[in-house]
């Protein structure tokens, strides 16, 4: 069972004064001898989760935004961390797959192998076009360009020189003289009948998701259920196996009614603009995954999605470094305790 969650960024975070503050100024210059407010919390937030016990950290990107750059605030949090790995998120209609074969690998190596990567093909067709780049977003061909991504990664973390001869990528004895200390996983979300055929062949994580139709929790269960075992089918047809991960939204309360009341006041900013209802649309699925309510409500429910096949959680919370201390208390200190003793038993 392991633990993870997003670094506090504006378009991934609600409920922060320190992010509010970090948008708020971002078209300005900084005091002298001042760092950015989002870079603090990132900072201390994550510092606290690395002593708490998480294993993961994912860096979400956005380009058309006032968040930092995934790939340098990884590397910039990194320097702070020990134990939690760190995995930015990258855009195949971005990027060259050559030159973040060569950024993961000094991730990689910086870290002591702590990284990984979050494939993303996007959505945001004005952020691809205003930075250069394009997402083919109503075609499969994204897909198939983000197969090739993987690809080359994989090739070029291998072997040197390398040589691909693809319908996007074209690379001939490209030279990678440089190779990570581990092979960076690779992590992805999508949800296309395409984009599930693209998680079966090249991907080691699949973040899961659930039938938005499904009203309660036990249709929640169902549906991922169903989108495990039909992972499962899929990746097996390619001699594969794929791990599951699952981003539920956590809150504690004395009773599962305080619990959601305490969520809601968290959640729910004062003055919502644009931005921020987006991110509570995002934010406001996640909370049906029955991990709102008492502290041993949270951990039976978590405790279910393990026995289903998920072995990943990616919390989602208002990050503080007060709520990673309840979260570690609550949640990753009694659970792998837990394990440690079920696995001694076995």
């Amino acid at each position: 069972m392991l633990f993870g969650m997003y670094a506090p960024v504006p378009h991934v975070t609600v409920g922060s004064k320190e992010i509010t503050r970090s948008v708020k100024g971002a078209l300005g210059p900084l005091p002298p001898g001042a760092v950015d407010p989002a870079f603090t919390l990132a900072r201390d937030v994550l510092r606290a989760a690395d002593d708490a016990g998480f294993d993961l950290c994912l860096y979400a990107e956005r380009h058309l935004g006032a968040d930092f750059e995934a790939w340098i605030l990884a590397a910039a949090i990194s320097s702070w961390t020990k134990n939690i790995r760190a995995m930015p998120a990258v855009h195949p209609g971005l990027w060259h797959p050559t030159l973040i074969a060569k950024m993961a690998a000094c991730l990689d190596r910086l870290t002591a192998g702590r990284s990984a990567i979050n494939l993303v093909t996007g959505w945001n067709e004005v952020e691809a076009r205003m930075y250069g780049g394009d997402i083919l977003l109503h075609e499969d061909d994204r897909y198939v360009r983000a197969e090739e991504f993987v690809a080359v990664l994989r090739g070029m973390w291998h072997e040197t020189p390398f040589s691909f001869d693809g319908r996007f990528y074209q690379v001939k004895e490209s030279q990678l003289l440089l190779k990570p200390a581990t092979v960076p996983e690779i992590f992805t979300a999508s949800r296309s009948e395409r984009g599930l055929e693209m998680v079966a062949k090249y991907a080691d994580w699949w973040f899961l998701d659930y039938d938005k139709s499904a009203t309660d929790l036990a249709g929640v269960e169902d549906s991922l259920r169903r989108a495990m075992d039909g992972m499962n089918r899929r990746a097996a047809q390619h001699g594969r196996k794929v791990r599951f991960a699952f981003n539920p939204f956590v809150a504690f309360g004395k009773t599962d009614e305080a619990a959601l009341d305490h969520a809601k006041a968290l959640l729910t900013p004062d003055e919502p603009d644009a931005d921020v209802r987006k991110m509570m649309s995002r934010v406001g699925p996640a909370m049906k995954s029955g991990c709102i309510g008492r502290p041993q409500k949270v951990r039976d429910q978590l405790m279910k999605y393990t026995d289903m096949g998920v072995e990943l959680f990616l919390l989602k919370f208002v990050p503080t470094v007060d709520a990673v201390h309840e979260i570690r208390d609550e949640i990753v200190t009694p659970l792998h305790g837990y394990r440690r003793q079920a696995a001694a038993a076995e």
